[in-house]
């Protein structure tokens, strides 16, 4: 039996799909197959040396490090850097790295490959001096062949990596520049299973049964003949097997097969967002009885459908798709790819209620895919922000006619196994919906899906939802219809789109700064029309009001489009615009703004008000009560108290032990509001159902800022050099209550096995490094993250404010 794998140690050894084993205990054989991380000791330049092609160059002066790695987030804001504040105002350019290595023993006389997950853009690849590619797409990942110019002997290989990102704007938010995703060696025996050479399906499922097809290509030397024999082993998730298939064959020609192995599964347990169990295919491929590849493949058993009347339908149950939108940056950490902090935002969204991710708009590195497999989160993973027609002067658009196809296959195929993903988007406000070339491309695009994955959907996020008007949906070829925004018309979309089925793929665009309250609450304002505030000198904070009552002029409120998303049975879900914020696209203000203001979540990952009305609507497995705003105001002042609950039927407020009344949400109605006039001391909410008390909230005027609190997220950590505790600092007054308008600049140092590798405190405009060694609070917090080193200990953390008393941590690192 082969023990359940952890989170990390799975992440670690495999991070695909459909990914390679040697080590599994299982197997009495080991598998000619490594894949083993190529992370370490690379060689960096910022700047541009046509001479380290040259493996003889000499880089013994650039700086040495471990990627992934996101030179943009380590540089200085400007508004004169060229990615401009909607690319989040860092720096870009050019940049090399070189890395020089020695062939492992189990590589001679073998295959060996390097494969990248995703470079930020432009790359080219040498290895020992000759070119093995290109690739511009920054999100793509892609296989290179070292075999036929490596060194077999004890003589260096050098690998130069060139990265041009200098060609801007070319996008519109913030992209990272690097290699900000994983890089893997990988070495094979002479007949394997090709790159992504599987493919899971399972045609037939029911209670008693499921039918497992699994598609194999694989791919051998040229001068190898014999008797080749691929085997299926299928392990539940405790890895029982449960199945296997042999399919023999003669090899006589080519070095290219396509097999495929038909199994079944009796009493299947099913994959779902509130089960998301995963099986594996273990591909055995053997020459002449001696093995010569072990592959491994994760799959999911689920079934849906959409209904053109009732929606969305997972394993024959309806579920409505409570999605988000997010960007790939992680705030502090850039573009670099870190499970662990990729897994802690879906943790944050997993307590919202959200159950689906929009990967907007590029394909996710894949470890995000890995994640939602096994944390339970449907996906919507999506191709291109644009086709030929350009959104920004550098874009993809310069290359999508020489490799959208390329690209947008190599997406289905690294991603098709992941039982997570539910639908294909082959683009996000295309711009030609709106003339007659979105008749023969989307066709085009569509089939290139369908060649490799007739088993899900394909859509495109589309803004015109005037039949005449849209030339995507006039071509006929997508499965689903997704619309942006313009939630007005959803009533009307049956009406005016007979016969076909809907998703939201992007909505509200609400704008929000986590704890800044503007009055009154009940008025909603439309940038830029009916802003109340010129955008040039406007608040001298450059905050936007944390009540749901501003949105951008596309957009909405949150609780203006859930209203209608949750009446529409045929409208299968939504994706909010964003789930966290992201850097750059700093809507509605220009310089000094730099970081968007549409998430529930601020960019150092604390939550909104607004994350508790979706809390409130999409959980039910716990009471909500959250009120807001905090208590410290101008006597007399007039504050708008707002609650959002759930599980009970009326909140009453008290001031100061007062009662100020009782209220109850009406129909379509999603929070309660008090006005009040201001009194220093204490409010409090009481939720009841029949009568009975469901929960109890208090928010205290706070007093002056006295000390600092320390709050890691997970306080014991693997020692692997990548784990990350997340640790809020809170600005407290004497009595432990949270100082809402404190700004204090807090000074951090670790000791031990660890190292700060990020601060941030969610503040859209502020101009200070995610790299320092220091943060100003913003409306009473910040955020210091600690990233472990590989030797176990243990990591102090402490953070010290002039006038405050200061406050350690303490983190323990396993191996």
């Amino acid at each position: 039996m082969r023990f359940p794998l952890t989170l990390f140690s799975f992440a670690l050894l495999c991070l695909l799909s459909s990914c390679s084993s040697s080590d599994s205990e299982r197997e009495a054989e080991p598998s000619p197959r490594r894949r083993m991380s190529f992370n370490d000791d690379w060689q960096f330049f910022l700047g541009d040396d046509s001479a380290a092609i040259d493996p003889a160059f000499d880089d013994a002066d650039w700086r040495t490090l471990r990627l992934p790695h996101d030179w943009s987030i380590e540089g200085e804001f400007s508004e004169d850097n060229p990615a401009k504040p909607e690319g989040g105002g860092l720096p870009t350019g050019v940049a090399w790295y070189r890395k020089t290595f020695t062939l492992p023993d189990s590589g001679a006389g073998r295959h060996v490959f390097i494969d990248f997950d995703g470079i930020y853009r432009n790359s080219e690849v040498w290895i020992n001096g000759h070119s093995l590619g290109v690739r511009p797409n920054g999100y793509i990942s892609f296989r290179y062949d070292l075999t036929p110019y490596l060194h077999a002997d004890d003589r260096a290989n050098v690998l130069a990596v060139r990265v041009d990102n200098a060609g801007q704007p070319n996008s519109r938010w913030y992209s990272g520049s690097g290699i900000y995703r994983n890089v893997w060696l990988v070495t094979t025996g002479p007949a394997y299973v090709d790159h992504w050479g599987t493919f899971v399906t399972t045609p037939q499922v029911d209670s008693a049964a499921a039918q497992v097809e699994v598609a194999i290509r694989l791919q051998r030397d040229d001068s190898v003949t014999g008797d080749l024999t691929v085997q299926t082993v299928l392990l539940d998730a405790e890895g029982n097997q449960v199945n296997e298939e042999s399919l023999p064959s003669t090899v006589v020609g080519g070095s290219s097969i396509r097999l495929k192995q038909q199994l079944t599964i009796a009493h299947p347990t099913w994959w779902s967002v509130d089960r998301p169990t995963l099986y594996t295919a273990v591909t055995e491929v053997r020459l002449d009885g001696k093995l010569t590849d072990r592959y491994e493949t994760l799959f999911g058993i689920r079934t849906f459908r959409f209904d053109a009347e009732k929606g969305f339908f997972l394993n024959g149950q309806p579920l409505k798709i409570l999605g988000v939108c997010n960007h790939h940056d992680l705030g502090a950490l850039g573009a670099a790819v870190n499970t662990r902090a990729m897994e802690r935002q879906l943790e944050i969204l997993k307590a919202m209620g959200c159950n689906a991710i929009r990967t907007a708009h590029n394909p996710p590195a894949p470890e995000l895919l890995d994640l939602c497999d096994r944390m339970g989160f449907l996906v919507m993973d999506e191709s291109f922000d644009m086709w030929r027609k350009k959104k920004t002067n550098q874009d993809y658009h310069l290359d999508f006619p020489e490799w959208h196809a390329r690209d947008l296959q190599d997406m289905v195929l690294r991603d098709r196994n992941h039982p997570s993903i539910f639908m294909w988007s082959i683009g996000n406000e295309i711009r030609e919906q709106f003339d007659s070339t979105g008749l023969t491309i989307t066709p085009e695009l569509v089939q290139l899906v369908k060649d490799l994955d007739t088993t899900r959907p394909v859509t495109s996020a589309l803004t015109e939802n005037i039949p005449e008007k849209n030339f995507i949906s006039q071509s006929g070829a997508l499965d689903v219809l997704g619309f942006n925004y313009k939630h007005e018309a959803y009533p009307e979309l049956p009406q005016r789109f007979p016969g076909q089925k809907f998703i939201a793929t992007e909505n509200n665009s609400a704008l929000a700064t986590r704890g800044h309250y503007d009055m009154p609450s009940d008025s909603i304002r439309r940038w830029p029309e009916a802003y109340n505030v010129p955008l040039k000198g406007a608040n001298d904070d450059w905050t936007v009001s944390a009540y749901d009552n501003v949105s951008a002029y596309w957009g909405s409120t949150h609780e203006e489009t859930w209203r209608v998303i949750k009446k529409y049975p045929f409208l299968s879900g939504m994706f909010i615009w964003t789930g966290f914020d992201y850097l750059g696209e700093p809507i509605p203000y220009p310089w000094p703004a730099r970081s968007s203001y549409f998430g529930v979540i601020d960019l150092a990952g604390f939550p909104k008000d607004a994350y508790y009305l979706y809390q409130s609507e999409w959980t039910n497995d716990e009471p909500v009560l959250h009120v807001f705003p905090h208590w410290n105001w101008k006597p007399g002042q007039t504050v708008d108290v707002w609650a959002y609950y759930n599980q009970a039927d009326e909140v009453e407020l008290f001031l100061n032990g007062e009662s100020l009344g009782t209220r109850a949400k009406g129909d379509d109605e999603f929070h309660v509001m008090w006005r009040v006039p201001y009194q220093p001391g204490t409010i409090k909410a009481i939720s009841r159902k029949n009568g009975e008390t469901v929960l109890t909230r208090e928010i205290h005027t706070a007093g002056a800022p006295a000390k600092i609190e320390l709050v890691a997220d997970r306080d014991r950590l693997t020692a692997d050099g990548r784990d990350l505790s997340f640790v809020t600092v809170k600005i407290l007054d004497a009595d432990g209550n949270l100082v809402p308008h404190a700004d204090h600049l807090v000074q951090f140092q670790v000791e031990g096995e660890g190292e700060l590798v990020g601060v941030d405190n969610g503040y859209q405009a502020s101009m200070e490094s995610f790299k320092a060694d220091h943060r100003k609070a913003f409306n009473g917090l910040c955020l210091a993250i600690v990233q472990t080193t590989e030797n176990a200990g243990t990591i102090t953390l402490q953070a010290q404010a002039e006038g405050l008393e200061s406050a350690s941590v303490t983190l323990t690192t396993k191996n």
